[in-house]
């Protein structure tokens, strides 16, 4: 007889940033949005400057977001993780895969995102990434449709073991990454945008996860 697969972890957040500049009015915010909803790790996108300003939003904003039990990852930027500490870096492509990764771990989380096809998807996976990221915009700005996307995250999900992140840019959308089987969903600009408060959204945003996780769920049996 067949073992059953163990059922399938309940999916989180990660929460990617605004591009960071003076990082002081994220520090005030990033502790009310970590106690809003369940963030397993916080993507810091970084405006440009010299290495030494750098590292320095990099280890403030690093010592809020694991205050709050939340990972921090950098956004590109992997030569500042370790001196920074960061618990890592996401990625984009392979190329930036294949030189940083080796270095990043097996001490710090290597994610990769910018994964045009899946077979540049499988050989990120095949070469250890700890995640795979699905579903963010390019360079001109355009994306895959949410369809493409979902399905995507469903056939990674059903055949690879390296979790995969589905990249949303509205609450309708997490729900549905968190159906198709992402392991996380990465929620950001439509977060900070909202009127009502990015806390406030972030919280929606988890509850929409877990709807969209439940309707994966089988129906309980009838007694």
């Amino acid at each position: 007889m067949a073992k059953p697969a163990p059922p399938r972890p309940a999916p989180r957040l990660y929460l990617a940033t605004p591009v960071v500049d003076d990082p002081a009015q994220l520090l005030a915010a990033l502790p009310h949005l970590l106690a809003a909803a369940d963030v397993a790790a916080v993507l810091l996108r970084l405006a440009p400057s010299d290495p030494r300003t750098l590292i320095t939003r990099i280890k403030a904003v690093t010592a809020v977001a694991q205050a709050g039990g939340a990972a921090l990852l950098l956004d590109g930027h992997a030569d500042l993780v370790a001196r920074g500490g960061a618990d890592g870096a996401h990625l984009s492509g392979l190329a930036a895969m294949q030189e940083w990764l080796p270095q990043l771990q097996p001490q710090r989380i290597a994610g990769v995102g910018a994964l045009e096809t899946r077979h540049d998807s499988m050989v990120a996976g095949e070469a250890g990434a700890d995640y795979v990221l699905f579903g963010e915009p390019a360079a001109d700005g355009t994306r895959p449709s949410t369809e493409a996307i979902a399905d995507r995250l469903n056939w990674w999900a059903e055949l690879f073991e390296p979790p995969c992140v589905g990249y949303a840019i509205s609450r309708d959308e997490v729900g549905e990454f968190a159906a198709a089987g992402a392991d996380f969903v990465l929620v950001g600009d439509h977060i900070w945008a909202e009127a009502d408060g990015a806390a406030a959204a972030l919280a929606d945003a988890e509850a929409a996860l877990k709807q969209g996780f439940a309707g994966t769920a089988p129906a309980p049996a009838q007694g």
